[in-house]
């Protein structure tokens, strides 16, 4: 049988939901396995003492979150630039939502073409009782619903990497 590029293309959009989804139950075995083995003191999960909520501002936040991120031992090879994107105003809490976008520059391409995000929101709660407790923080890294929280998640760089996998395959799949 003749391959076409509509069943090549088929074939390709396959394997990416097949590693997409591979990717999901990854995250969710990932955390499950880290609960597990939380004991032994190389598994321990880093965090930061966060902000409180009555001295949280925008570049505080952004202040801690590459802080907190600098406890995940990444390779220099990778770099990332924090962003505050948005604030949500909700009943009895705000959101603030910042993105760290990761990347490997290389002398051949210093600006690469596929990146990897990871998305931090910070919640503030306007309760007067909670004032004092520190902000909540969780996040998420592109293309995964996968909750995290510091301090309860150990960050892998593999999540980066197959998020720009995907790209990259996606991008030599389809002719833009």
């Amino acid at each position: 049988m003749e391959e076409t590029p509509t069943s090549t293309l088929s074939l390709r959009a396959s394997e990416i939901v097949k590693n997409a989804m591979e990717t999901l139950e990854y995250g969710h075995n990932a955390v499950s396995h880290e609960r597990e083995s939380s004991n032994h003191p190389d598994n321990e999960f880093k965090n930061i003492e966060w902000v409180t909520c009555k001295d949280f501002t925008i570049e505080r936040g952004k202040r801690q979150i590459e802080e907190y991120i600098h406890t995940w031992g990444v390779h220099p090879s990778w770099l990332f630039c924090l962003e505050f994107m948005q604030e949500t105003d909700l009943e009895v809490h705000k959101h603030y939502h910042y993105r760290a976008q990761w990347s490997i520059p290389t002398p051949s391409t210093p600006i690469p073409k596929e990146t990897a995000s990871v998305y931090f929101v910070i919640v503030i709660s306007s309760k007067v009782k909670s004032q004092t407790s520190p902000a909540e923080v969780y996040f998420f890294v592109e293309s995964n619903r996968l909750k995290h929280s510091p301090g309860k998640t150990r960050f892998r760089v593999k999540w980066l990497k197959d998020v720009i996998d995907s790209k990259v395959l996606l991008r030599n799949t389809v002719d833009i």
